[in-house]
């Protein structure tokens, strides 16, 4: 009779581990933005969904990337798809206000995709999002418009730099793996 104690006490156990696990995972894509249209912006809101996270910079010479964000975005989205511009100061190339971003990507890019306010990717300081992938992932951005590509069930599907530009085949190719076919 003890034997069969056993197993039931080991099938609790997973089960619990398993539920743990579960939660943890759709914990980690409860980050919360704040947005710079005002109000906030959480990943939970795109959960199922593959979701682009770029941190930005207005006065960068990658800056012209906020075209391909923008085509990519109107390419996917009814799909399924999301991206999300982060800009941000710590590579001292973000304007000086919300404000002034939201202006200058309306005026230059005519952007309509979701952007939080200025917001820190480096350091003690970082979102916790971005804390978060530096802690899991060892990956945090090395420069403006790093790029990183979050899977439907909230890991990290890819991740790459300045350089690569949102419509390369390296980045499509991973986001339509992810989006249901149609």
């Amino acid at each position: 009779m003890r034997t069969a104690l056993v197993p039931r006490s080991l099938l609790a156990l997973l089960c619990l581990l398993m539920l743990t696990a579960t939660a943890a995972l759709s914990a980690q894509r409860d980050w919360q933005f704040d947005s710079i249209d005002g109000g906030t912006l959480s990943l939970d809101d795109w959960a199922g969904q593959p979701v682009l996270v770029v941190n930005t910079a207005s006065r960068c010479g990658f800056t012209p990337q906020y075209d391909g964000l923008q085509a990519l975005y109107d390419t996917y989205r009814d799909r399924g798809f999301a991206v999300l511009a982060v800009p941000s100061q710590d590579f001292k190339q973000e304007l000086a206000s919300d404000e002034q971003v939201k202006d200058f990507c309306a005026l230059n890019f005519d952007l309509d995709l979701p952007m939080t306010t200025i917001t820190p990717v480096l350091g003690d300081g970082a979102h916790p999002f971005y804390r978060w992938l530096a802690d899991t992932e060892g990956w945090q951005p090395s420069w403006n418009f790093n790029k990183v590509l979050i899977a439907p069930d909230g890991s990290v599907a890819g991740t790459w730099g300045s350089a690569t530009v949102p419509e390369s085949p390296e980045i499509t190719s991973r986001i339509e793996a992810l989006l249901p076919r149609g």
